[in-house]
C-alpha cells in the first residue's frame, strides 16, 4: 500500500525555518496536489519526501516504512522534474532505461519495462530519437516514462508542465490524470497553477509560508474556503473580497454594510458586534448586472469576452474593484456604469482574523 504520512515535518536552513511542522496523510492511489504561491515551500516538501532534501524534524512514512534515513533509491518513489533532465546524447529508450541499468536490472526486463511504458505513453515511435529531435511534450512524456519503468509506489511531480505551451498543458493534464488511473501508485503533484490543481486533484493541499492553510477536494476548497487566503487563491478568476462592517449580528444571521448597499448573511455571528470590520466574499459568477435593484454600482474598466461568458472588471464608487460575470454576448462596454446584484445563497463572510464564519449563505438585502 503506497500511503504517505508526514508527521510534524520541518525544514530549516540555518536559523531560518521554511517548513513549519507539516502533518498530512495521503491514501493509496490518491492524486494529491500541493499548490501555493512561489516560495511557499511546496517543492521543498516534495524533495524531502523524495529524499533529495534532509528533514530537520518530524517523520516521513511511505507504505508504512519510516524513510527519514533511507536514500532516494530505496524509498519506492520516482520524480518528474520541471526540467526534463534528459541526457542529450541518449535516445528516448536509453534515457528511460538508464536508472534500471544502474541498479543491475536484467537486460530483458529493462527492454520489457521500456516497451510497456512507451506503449502506455504512446511514444513507441520516439524510442530511437534523441531529445533534440523531440518536441517539449514528447520530451516530457519520455521523462514520465523514465519514472514509470521504475514501478514506484509514489510518483512525485514537480511542476512538470510549466515549460509547455497553453494548449499542450491542457492536453498533458488530461493524459497525466488518465495515466494515474491506470497505475497502482500514489501521486503527489506540485504546482503554483490553481487551475491545474482544480482539474487534476482528488485532494488539494494549499500552502502559504511553509504551512498548510487548507486540505480538501477541489469543490470543497472552492465552495467553502477556510480563510481569505484560500478564497483569493483558489478560483479563476478569484473570489471578490470586499471590506464590510457588521450592522447587526446574532447566532444565525449577520447583517453587513458594503460600500454600495447591504447583505444579510446566514452565519454564526455570536462573537460579532455592530461596527466590527469583516470581509465579504463573492465569486464572480454570483455577481451579475441587473436592471433592478442591486448591491454594487460602478464603472466598467475592462472586459474579457470568453465566448460562453463575459467577465466585467468594475470599479465601485469607493474605489474598490471586483469582477462580475455577464452573458457571452453582453451588451456592456468599457466605461458603462452597471448595477450588480448578488445571487441569493452565494458568498462567504470572513472575520477580522481572515477565517471563514460558517455557514455562509448570503442573500441580497
Amino acid at each position: 500500500m503506497a500511503d504517505v504520512k508526514l508527521q510534524d515535518v520541518r525544514k530549516r536552513y540555518g536559523s531560518s525555518e521554511v517548513i513549519h511542522g507539516v502533518s498530512l496523510e495521503l491514501k493509496h492511489r490518491e492524486f494529491v496536489v500541493f499548490v501555493g504561491p512561489s516560495g511557499c515551500g511546496k517543492s521543498t516538501l516534495l524533495r524531502m519526501v523524495a529524499g533529495l532534501e534532509q528533514i530537520s524534524g518530524g517523520e516521513i512514512f511511505i507504505g508504512g516504512r519510516r524513510v527519514n534515513d533511507m536514500p532516494p533509491g530505496e524509498r519506492g518513489v520516482a520524480m518528474v522534474f520541471q526540467s526534463y533532465a534528459l541526457y542529450p546524447h541518449m535516445t528516448a529508450a536509453e534515457n528511460m532505461a538508464f536508472g534500471l541499468r544502474n541498479i543491475g536490472t536484467p537486460r530483458a526486463e529493462i527492454a520489457d519495462r521500456v516497451a510497456t511504458a512507451a506503449k502506455t505513453l504512446q511514444i513507441e515511435p520516439l524510442l530511437e530519437r534523441r531529445p533534440a529531435a523531440m518536441s517539449g511534450g514528447q520530451r516530457q512524456r519520455v521523462a514520465i516514462g523514465r519514472a514509470i519503468v521504475r514501478r514506484p509506489e509514489v510518483f512525485l511531480f514537480d511542476e512538470p508542465l510549466s515549460n509547455l505551451d497553453a494548449a499542450l498543458r491542457v492536453q498533458m493534464r488530461v493524459e497525466l490524470v488518465q495515466l494515474h488511473q491506470r497505475l497502482d501508485a500514489t501521486s503527489i503533484y506540485v504546482t503554483h497553477d490553481q487551475v491545474e490543481a482544480m482539474t487534476m486533484a482528488d485532494r488539494i493541499v494549499v500552502f502559504r509560508d511553509g504551512r498548510i492553510e487548507q486540505v480538501g477536494t477541489p469543490l470543497e476548497l472552492y465552495r467553502t474556503p477556510a480563510n481569505t487566503f484560500v478564497a483569493g487563491f483558489i478560483g479563476a478568476p478569484k473570489m471578490n473580497l470586499l471590506e464590510a462592517r457588521v450592522v447587526a449580528a446574532g447566532p444565525g444571521r449577520v447583517a453587513v454594510a458594503l460600500p454600495g448597499g447591504s447583505v444579510e448573511v446566514m452565519a454564526n455571528g455570536s462573537a460579532l458586534t455592530a461596527g466590527v470590520p469583516v470581509t465579504f466574499g463573492v465569486r464572480p459568477e454570483h455577481l451579475r448586472p441587473t436592471t433592478g435593484e442591486g448591491v454594487f454600482r460602478g464603472q466598467v474598466r475592462a472586459i474579457e469576452r470568453l465566448g460562453r461568458e463575459t467577465l466585467l472588471h468594475v470599479t465601485g464608487v469607493d474605489g474598490s474593484t471586483f469582477i462580475a460575470t455577464d452573458v457571452g454576448d453582453s451588451p456592456v462596454h468599457i466605461g458603462d456604469t452597471v448595477t450588480l446584484a448578488i445571487e441569493p445563497g452565494s458568498g462567504r463572510l470572513f472575520g477580522g482574523d481572515g477565517a471563514a464564519l460558517p455557514p455562509a449563505a448570503v442573500n441580497a438585502a
